[in-house]
């Protein structure tokens, strides 16, 4: 049974699923739902929401280091490869699904552009599970931020596409397992 953490100082938030800031005052009662890429769900008397890794003391907790080790990876790896890329992608969950972006089929398209300096420029296109998530630019950010974490990447963008509109059949087998369809 999940216990209850009570939070030891104001935090900021996202809602979930509109993607809203807010602020969890200090003293609130949460349950973690899901731990999974470096961030919290958490349930609250305010509902659901996402606590950035970042602000784990909050929970009492250390700063999840799961996707650090992806990143020494990476590093010790030598020149981007786009597997390394990849790797970071499924690093990101949506805050309500245990399955990485990768895994659930809504990376539609990773390209690495090497430039004259020798950095790379990377862009993502995406999608989400339903187009009113507004959790969608959230998850969008973080792809980005894990990607510009890579050794070499000088730019990263990750943009949010519509079509091919996402169905359960773009989750690989391993997505399914984790969510019992299989």
């Amino acid at each position: 049974m999940p216990e209850q953490i009570v939070i030891n100082r104001d935090v900021e938030a996202r809602v979930i699923p509109e993607g809203n800031l807010l602020t969890l005052p200090s003293g609130t009662s949460v349950t973690i739902t899901q731990q999974l890429g470096g961030t919290f769900t958490v349930v609250s008397q305010f509902g659901m929401s996402r606590i950035a890794g970042a602000d784990a003391d909050s929970l009492g907790m250390e700063v999840p280091d799961e996707a650090q080790e992806k990143i020494k990876e990476a590093a010790e790896a030598g020149p981007l490869e786009e597997d390394s890329i990849w790797e970071q992608l499924k690093t990101v969950y949506d805050p309500e699904i245990p399955v990485n972006i990768v895994d659930l089929g809504l990376v539609y398209s990773c390209d690495s552009d090497e430039q004259a300096d020798g950095t790379h420029i990377v862009d993502v296109k995406m999608t989400l599970t339903a187009p009113g998530c507004g959790m969608g630019p959230v998850i969008a950010d973080d792809a980005r931020s894990k990607i510009m974490t890579l050794p070499g990447v000088s730019e990263a963008t990750v943009d949010i596409v519509w079509d091919p509109p996402w169905n359960q059949d773009m989750i690989s087998e391993e997505g399914k397992m984790v969510l019992g369809l299989v």
